[in-house]
């Protein structure tokens, strides 16, 4: 029954990761016909990036009267709702109400799957379960890219994948025996932990760390920095790929969005394969590598050549580089920092995880109106050359402690 429940939240991860890349597939035709300049794709993010913080913020409140399972279901049905209001928008004010569901429930459903595996599985498990967030991911794209080709039918392409949210939530429903069955034996382990504390066997508990006091243990900071630039990276990387394929590379928008979603599938691959090593290589041999191929794609995007295949091979290089990058680094955290520290470091670094996703892809779209949409590869070299010195710089402040 474990198993089972194991597999259902592979599939909600996969739900997780189907609205994630439409917005950046659909708007080289979405922003024409909304009437709306290229760079408000970049507002329409951040309101979904704000509501996916604000839910992330309250899940595990919601979770303690709920269950994990209920909140998961609730918020993929709220994620399909909104996908279907996108699909109906007659203009961008109408898009931005909509995207306020949009991030609420994606945001809930991250913040409590990643916890429950992060609590109850290995790293391995870590990588394979956002190797289904990337299956989730690379399939939207590809959708859109059939519904784009077929007269600009951005809204058959949300309505498409609302559908399949639909179906998750009813598998969804159907599984909360599963989670709740699970939740009765952690209810269990607790009582047998208050037995213990009763006889003297267990030590005291921690209190709760502040905001302050995290950030002021060696190293958390330089985490911080690292999942700020990691996220910057790969949100920019998905949000803009297909606008700069077509603005930049001259490529057709049906075909931009097919090959976009290459990016994705990237991550997908990547992450299947990061699981089948990582209990062998250890996170930071996992993240240096990674760092090390999407350097290589960012470069394949940066040069000077007349052909598209080179940035078309160059998405999927940077999507197999991200991969294991993310896992690893929440993986390592109770290594790096104590277990007794990290549930309240990996909340932190979520954050700073979502205000890069939040704010840096909208930037660049700034500065995509204003100078070049051209800037592209530049900016993501940026933020991969902050990511690695912060990782590295993170490995000497813990060496003795962790990662390997």
């Amino acid at each position: 029954m474990f198993s089972l429940l194991l597999v259902v939240i592979y599939a909600a991860f996969i739900s997780l990761g189907l609205p994630d890349s439409l917005i950046g597939s659909a708007w080289p035709v979405m922003h024409g016909q909304l009437d709306v300049p290229v760079s408000y794709a970049g507002v329409a993010t951040m309101i979904i990036a704000g509501g996916t913080i604000i839910s992330s913020l309250f899940s595990d409140r919601l979770i303690r009267h709920l269950g994990a399972g209920l909140v998961t279901a609730v918020s993929v049905l709220t994620t399909a709702i909104a996908l279907f209001g996108f699909s109906f928008s007659p203009s961008f004010l109408v898009l931005c109400l909509w995207a306020i569901p949009y991030g609420l429930g994606a945001g809930a459903v991250d913040a409590a799957l990643n916890n429950y595996v992060a609590l109850h599985y290995k790293s391995r498990q870590m990588n394979w379960l956002h190797c289904f967030w990337g299956v989730g991911a690379a399939i939207s794209p590809a959708i859109m890219g059939n519904f784009l080709a077929r007269d600009d039918n951005w809204q058959g392409g949300y309505r498409a994948v609302g559908y399949l949210q639909i179906g998750l939530t009813f598998i969804l429903f159907l599984s909360l025996p599963l989670w709740q069955g699970q939740r009765s034996r952690k209810k269990a382990g607790r009582s047998a932990v208050k037995s213990a504390s009763d006889t003297g066997t267990s030590t005291t508990a921690k209190p709760r760390l502040g905001l302050t006091q995290i950030v002021k243990i060696p190293g958390v900071a330089t985490a911080l920095l690292a999942f700020f630039a990691y996220c910057s990276l790969e949100g920019t990387t998905g949000l803009w790929a297909s606008s700069y394929l077509v603005q930049a590379k001259g490529v057709t928008p049906e075909v931009a969005a097919r090959f976009a979603s290459l990016f994705f599938l990237g991550i997908t691959v990547g992450r299947f394969l990061s699981g089948l090593i990582a209990d062998r290589w250890g996170d930071h041999q996992l993240v240096r590598v990674g760092i090390s191929i999407l350097l290589v794609g960012v470069f394949m995007l940066i040069l000077p050549v007349r052909t598209t295949q080179l940035s078309l091979i160059g998405l999927v290089v940077i999507g197999l580089g991200c991969a294991p990058i993310y896992p690893a680094i929440i993986h390592a955290t109770p290594m790096n920092f104590g277990a007794e520290n990290s549930q309240a470091i990996i909340g932190v670094q979520m954050a700073s995880a979502y205000v890069g996703s939040t704010f840096m892809p909208p930037l660049f779209g700034v500065l995509a109106s204003n100078f070049s949409i051209g800037l592209y590869p530049v900016y993501l070299l940026i933020f991969a050359l902050i990511l690695l010195v912060m990782t590295e710089w993170l490995s000497q402040q813990v060496l003795h402690k962790s990662w390997d």
